[in-house]
């Protein structure tokens, strides 16, 4: 861990555990490194969804060409943080409330997900002029990926097929106007598999628009840069993307590429830090009960991995027993919750973890906190701070911090 995040750590107080802690100048040096490593022609759009935290969506507003909502919540958020930020709002199910909310706010492109949708946005749009993006299920070959938004049956956009029928809806209704194109199909994908898709949605987008005439401005092929939990080091290779891209959009000189990434930019600037309340020995294995737990960090119980962590220890034992601990044998560690379910990690060889000694876990930066069963059990919110080039946050709760 930096300096600046153990030294945070250290001044948390065992009350104020668990704590979410994010690291802005991290997370600032990556968002810096991912933009300068894109090629021109290339819109870098944050996906809100991996992490609303105010505090991050204001580090990121100046450094991304804007952000993706996928809810009228999330609009609502984002606009009120970042007002003159560029919105583009997806996403499934959008309800009349949402869409005619989205009009009001004046989002930048709506991504359409059926001839249903859009026809009801016509009889919304009013006099207002509205850029949109249809989203295209392309039925490509996608190999073993960590999630298929596309390429089989699936909720999401349209099949190739149902687009003519969006065509004839935008002929009749010129406030709607026809920007592009969005193929969001897969998660969870390297650097050479996201090129490889990448060329094949542009070359099927440009002949699909070459057919009908039409001038395609751009393609958004949503996010899906894969996160290794299990080789934190081994990160999404970001300059080896941006030089693939060069010569994949000279061969498309006219049309601009976005990019809607969540996890692979702000899963490296978070920390969930808890404590060791107990540990004990069942049937020959260790485990080490947690403050917290899945309720807080659900993301090891929904991808079924083992979050990386490191260990703080603590050398302070006032009690007059003495101290449980694990010495060189595999733990797992647990939380609080009465469910066998609740694993952050199993089975990892720990050198040393005692009662008391508090766990930094690592890549809590997306799809944590903000996905996770809050109320089950009932028990306390973590506490969020942040470090910063010129000052550390006070903690607060989550809710405090939305406000």
């Amino acid at each position: 861990m930096r300096s600046a995040l153990l030294d945070l750590v250290a001044r948390i107080t065992d009350d104020d555990l668990p704590a979410y802690v994010y690291d802005l100048p991290g997370l600032r040096e990556h968002v810096h490194a991912i933009r300068a490593a894109l090629p021109e022609r290339v819109e870098l759009l944050y996906a809100a969804k991996a992490n609303s935290d105010p505090r991050i969506l204001r580090t990121l507003a100046g450094h991304v060409d804007g952000f993706e909502v996928a809810s009228g919540g999330e609009l609502s958020h984002v606009r009120g943080l970042t007002p003159d930020a560029p919105i583009a709002f997806g996403g499934p199910g959008k309800t009349q409330t949402e869409l005619t909310h989205a009009l009001d706010a004046g989002v930048e492109r709506l991504h359409i997900e059926s001839e249903h949708e859009l026809r009801l946005v016509t009889t919304l749009v009013g006099d207002r002029i509205v850029d949109a993006l249809l989203r295209v299920n392309l039925p490509v070959d996608l190999g073993q990926v960590a999630l298929a938004m596309g390429g089989q049956p699936t909720p999401f956009g349209m099949d190739t097929a149902q687009l003519d029928g969006c065509l004839a809806v935008i002929a009749a209704e010129p406030r709607v106007r026809l920007r592009g194109l969005h193929l969001h199909l897969a998660s969870g994908l390297t650097a050479p598999a996201q090129l490889a898709l990448v060329d094949e949605i542009l070359t099927w987008a440009e002949d699909w628009a070459h057919e009908r005439g039409i001038d395609l401005a751009e393609v958004n092929i949503g996010g899906g840069m894969g996160v290794d939990y299990a080789r934190p080091h081994r990160m999404f290779d970001w300059p080896a993307f941006g030089a693939g891209l060069r010569p994949i959009l000279a061969r498309h000189p006219h049309i601009t590429l976005r990019i809607e990434p969540g996890r692979s930019v702000t899963a490296y600037c978070g920390w969930y830090i808890t404590q060791v309340l107990d540990i004990k020995v069942s049937r020959g294995q260790a485990f080490a009960v947690l403050r917290g737990g899945t309720h807080h960090l659900r993301t090891p119980a929904a991808k079924q991995h083992d979050q990386p962590f490191e260990v703080i220890p603590d050398d302070v034992w006032l009690r007059p027993w003495g101290r449980p601990g694990a010495h060189n044998v595999p733990v797992t560690l647990v939380g609080q919750l009465c469910t066998p379910k609740d694993v952050l990690a199993r089975r990892v060889m720990v050198k040393r973890l005692r009662v008391g000694d508090r766990v930094a876990f690592a890549m809590a930066g997306a799809y944590a906190w903000n996905i996770s069963h809050h109320e089950f059990l009932m028990h306390p919110h973590p506490t969020f701070h942040h470090v910063d080039d010129v000052e550390v946050s006070v903690p607060g709760t989550y809710a405090h911090q939305m406000s």
